[in-house]
């Protein structure tokens, strides 16, 4: 064990009450897996499916077992209170972590919720901020915000579930009216596929609408492209980087959440078998893309190569990729030559490093001697 130099504690957030709770426990596992012991202290800090924080003994525990027998804590919203604070009223001390590393994916975790409280308790945190985070978990919004950054985005239109629910017939009349067959219906503000469909006929969309809705208040409608899945991965905060591109060759119809975690035979071609001049540009898309939704951090970005045209078209930025074993997100970076420990140094410095910028920034104005009474007449 190195001495001399002081371990950061790094409390690593996972499980959230989203749909993708499980998917976080893998990736939370890789990220402590990945943490250099001799300068990191691993926190496991897990949220369970109804919204208990629960704090583990120790990175050796599993994840599963944080959230069945961890102590309860809550996150005081405080900059002066010292960090996590038990909730089983012992009047113990509060437990300190120095960097938050948020392995939420999904709704109250990557959604800009968890990133808000992180931002009210004064502490560095990986990934994308406030407003970034929100963007990326609304694809309707996120979309509005490529096309005005004039990025290449596929035909979508967003339906709010109210509407569906109020007038089904009207909403399919405008989906018709926009849309060929096939297309895909999803939930606008979820990831990992949850409650997507591929629609081919009449008959399959409000089964589709209806399973969209049951996931968020919104639901997305988006032409089927028939081509390659490419993705790359970006990195940094006001200079960002991009990977080289990957490709995911799906063993079913698309990669939806089965094919992403419940089986085998989805492959992964890293890097993509591309021109030079697609290479460029996807990274060049992908870096735009990054700082069209105010992305700090990291993030994947994801786009669709149309076979019949050669156009490309970005789907969405992830700014909480998965970090399991076989995801895109560190073996796009491997692949470009920074190995997953060095990644993960690199996320941890990033965060401190935008933390320091933020503290350069004033919150409030400095009065004068005697201004507050003129401010009180």
């Amino acid at each position: 064990m190195a001495t001399g130099k002081k371990r950061l504690r790094i409390g690593v957030l996972f499980g959230g009450r989203s749909g993708e709770h499980e998917v976080s426990l893998a990736s939370a596992a890789s990220v402590i897996r990945g943490l250099d012991p001799e300068k990191y202290e691993a926190v496991p800090i897990g949220i369970s499916k109804d919204g208990r924080w629960l704090v583990g003994g120790g990175a050796q525990k599993m994840l599963p077992e944080v959230l069945k027998t961890g102590q309860r804590v809550v996150l005081p919203a405080d900059p002066n209170a010292a960090g996590l604070m038990p909730l089983d009223h012992s009047g113990g001390d509060s437990l300190r972590v120095d960097v938050v590393f948020p392995v939420l994916h999904g709704t109250f975790g990557e959604d800009g919720t968890v990133q808000g409280l992180l931002e009210l308790a004064g502490l560095p945190y990986v990934g994308a901020g406030v407003v970034g985070s929100a963007v990326g978990m609304d694809k309707d919004m996120q979309k509005r915000l490529f096309l005005q950054a004039d990025l290449p985005v596929a035909d979508f239109l967003a339906v709010p579930r109210a509407d569906w629910e109020k007038a089904p017939k009207k909403a399919l009349g405008t989906i018709e009216k926009k849309f060929r067959y096939p297309l895909f219906v999803k939930p606008a503000t979820l990831g990992s596929s949850v409650g997507m469909t591929k629609v081919h006929m009449r008959k399959e969309l409000p089964a589709a609408l209806g399973l969209a809705a049951e996931f968020a208040q919104k639901i997305l409608v988006e032409r089927a492209i028939v081509g390659r899945e490419i993705e790359v991965s970006v990195l940094g905060n006001a200079d960002p980087r991009a990977s080289v591109p990957g490709e995911i060759v799906p063993h079913r119809e698309f990669y939806d959440y089965t094919a992403k975690y419940l089986e085998e035979g989805t492959q992964l071609i890293i890097p993509a078998k591309l021109t030079r001049a697609q290479v460029k540009r996807f990274q060049d898309y992908a870096v735009r893309a990054f700082r069209a939704i105010e992305c700090t951090g990291m993030a994947r970005v994801d786009f669709f190569l149309e076979g019949r045209t050669r156009r490309i078209f970005l789907n969405e930025v992830n700014t909480i990729p998965g970090f399991t074993s076989i995801s895109m997100y560190p073996k796009l970076w491997e692949a470009s030559g920074l190995g997953f420990r060095e990644l993960i140094d690199r996320l941890i410095e990033l965060a401190l490093e935008l933390h320091r910028e933020k503290a350069r920034t004033k919150y409030s104005i400095e009065l004068p001697a005697g201004a507050g009474g003129a401010l009180e007449a």
